[in-house]
């Protein structure tokens, strides 16, 4: 994989990690960690049409910074 690939602050390292670490995952622990996300109350989760999500990744990715 080239590094021009990645989204800015990532690198192959990274995303190997990121891959081992859901490799590595049980049922019951991806279980939890859903369970933990949905009921985070700093955060909202909702269906986007598909033909929408690029747009509302830029839109968070200009309020992130």
């Amino acid at each position: 994989m080239k590094d021009s690939n990645f989204p800015p602050g990532w690198d192959e390292k990274r995303v190997r990690k990121v891959i081992d670490y859901y490799e590595r995952q049980s049922e019951n622990e991806a279980v939890a960690e859903d369970e933990a996300a949905y009921e985070d109350a700093s955060c909202t989760l909702m269906e986007v049409p598909k033909e929408l999500v690029s747009k509302v990744r830029e839109l968070i990715a200009k309020r992130a910074g």
